[in-house]
Order: structure tokens, then C-alpha cells, then sequence
């Protein structure tokens, strides 16, 4: 229960706290709120339960370009695997509509490319102890 709420917390601290975007040519507020990005955030939450116990086992792991990827099949029981590749498709489609959603609300579509490198660094720094995360195209453990 712990686990769940620390998980669930670090899920909502990083995609609402996050404050700047930095392009090349300009800065944009990655707190923007729309209903697209709130039903985002909330399917993500949801989802984040169900996805901590494979981040926790190794299974999975943030990927360098700000989705996450199977880093361990073998550590996800057979008849589980589809339900767990599932869950991985589920969040990156959430997460890639994400970061469109947030450049299309600063007016700034172009700005994608950004909003998802931003998030990418973000989700592996305040990735939890333990946790897999790749960098520079290796998986490390945190």
C-alpha cells in the first residue's frame, strides 16, 4: 500500500511539477492543463499501479526517449507477458499523446520533439531506487 501510494505520488509530482520546456528557440509551460491532458494524467495514474510491480521486478524499465520498454521478459511469468506488454503499449500511446498535447497547448506542435526529451530526463532523475532506466542506449539500475 505504501509502495502504491510513493508510486502513485511520484507519477503525479513529476508529470504536474514539472515547470519549463526549454527549444531551441523558446520556453513553454509544461504545467498547462487541458481536459485531453487531464484524461492523460489520470489514465496514467491509474495505469501506474499496475506497471510499479514490473518497474520493482526489473521487468521494465524508462527507456531515453521517455516511454518505457520491456527490459526483461524473462522476469514476467509467461502467461503474464501479454497483459504486461499491454500495460507497456498503453502507457507509451498515453505518454506520446502526452507530449503532443502539451506542445499543441502552448501553441507550439513543433515544440513535441522537446516536451518529450524534457519528460525522458525527468522520468529516469526521479526514478525510484531500484528502478531501471536507460542512458546514453545502456539499462542501468538506480
Amino acid at each position: 500500500m505504501i509502495q502504491r501510494l510513493v508510486s502513485a505520488r511520484w507519477l503525479l509530482a513529476l508529470v504536474l511539477g514539472a515547470a519549463l520546456v526549454s527549444g531551441a528557440h523558446a520556453q513553454g509551460n509544461l504545467e498547462v492543463n487541458t481536459p485531453a491532458i487531464t484524461a492523460l494524467k489520470q489514465s496514467m495514474q491509474q495505469r501506474h499501479a499496475q506497471l510499479a510491480p514490473l518497474y520493482a521486478s526489473g521487468a521494465i524499465g524508462l527507456a531515453a526517449d521517455g516511454t518505457v520498454a520491456m527490459r526483461d521478459a524473462a522476469a514476467v511469468p509467461l502467461a503474464q507477458r501479454g497483459q504486461a506488454n499491454s500495460l507497456i503499449a498503453a502507457e507509451n500511446a498515453d505518454r506520446s499523446a502526452l507530449y503532443r498535447e502539451i506542445a499543441r497547448a502552448n501553441n507550439h506542435p513543433e515544440w513535441e520533439a522537446d516536451v518529450r526529451r524534457t519528460f525522458a530526463q525527468r522520468w529516469i532523475e526521479r526514478a525510484q531506487t531500484g528502478w531501471w532506466v536507460q542512458q546514453g542506449g545502456n539499462w542501468m539500475k538506480k
